[in-house]
């Protein structure tokens, strides 16, 4: 199997990439049983970034009383650094071990981070590596990347999990550090190519769980064809926890999670308007 993977054709794309973890058994990321992997690298700073340790594009090295070890593969090293150099065929022979699981319920690789599309070249070459394999892709994505980059990736992509957080530009600006522009042109261009989308919207507590921000979010997708499905993703204290694990400034006050009446009052503003929801982990 291994002779096989270092033989993946990727049309002499960009071969190595950083990977900060691959997340085997994923259920939230996509259909069926998934593995998640995840890039580093990002051009956005939100205030309430899960994943705060992703941001930097190059290996971060960590104090060593920060070392953590998860479930399937290691996210920090025992160098005591988060995230490591790995070609194509390392990333395709892990995402290959659990092709059962795929067959078997409908599910493929997600890749996310980050965001993948920070590391255009290498998230090519393993979107075709897997479609060369027979598995099903799916991008996890802010939307904060070249027009043409997602133009390269898109006959490789089965899913885009596009993710929206502020519609008022200066608000995005604010608690994202970059606008939204560039973010909204690109789901337009996505939907007119009738890529399959799933909207994915975080309900960070006094900042994107406004009625008016979603409302103002239902009126804007409406139009788009090919835009009918949109998973809501209740706060969760994950990145706060990671803050004070990596010893990072935290930029918000800890925040409360919202109970189950309020989620629903949320997602009745996207139901109303005849968009199928769901609710995400």
């Amino acid at each position: 199997k291994l002779a096989r993977a270092t033989n993946l054709n990727t049309g002499g794309m960009k071969t190595t990439g950083i990977i900060f973890d691959i997340k085997k058994y994923a259920i939230h990321d996509g259909p069926g049983i998934r593995t998640t992997v995840f890039l580093k690298g990002c051009s956005l700073d939100c205030r309430w970034c899960h994943n705060p340790e992703s941001r930097l594009a190059e290996p971060q090295h960590l104090e060593s009383e920060m070392v953590v070890r998860r479930a399937g593969y290691y996210s920090l090293t025992e160098q005591n650094v988060v995230g490591r150099e790995m070609s194509v065929a390392e990333v395709i022979s892990e995402i290959r071990k659990d092709l059962v699981f795929y067959q078997e319920s409908g599910g493929g690789a997600t890749f996310s981070g980050g965001e993948p599309l920070h590391q255009p070249a290498f998230l090519e070459a393993l979107l075709r590596a897997c479609h060369n394999e027979g598995i099903a892709t799916a991008v996890d994505t802010s939307g904060y990347a070249p027009a043409g980059d997602f133009e390269r990736i898109g006959p490789h992509t089965d899913l885009f999990l596009y993710d929206l957080k502020l519609m008022n530009d200066a608000d995005h600006e604010k608690y994202t550090g970059v606008s939204n522009r560039l973010i909204l042109s690109n789901l337009r261009r996505l939907a007119e190519a009738d890529s399959r989308l799933e909207i994915r919207v975080p309900l960070i507590p006094g900042i994107t769980d406004t009625e008016s921000n979603l409302a103002a979010m239902a009126d804007f997708l409406g139009p788009l064809k090919n835009v009918r499905r949109i998973t809501v993703l209740p706060y969760n204290k994950l990145g706060e926890d990671k803050l004070r694990r990596f010893g990072m400034t935290a930029r918000l006050e800890s925040l409360d999670t919202q109970s189950a009446e309020f989620v629903a009052s949320r997602v009745e503003i996207f139901e109303s308007q005849g968009f199928s929801v769901s609710i995400g982990g």
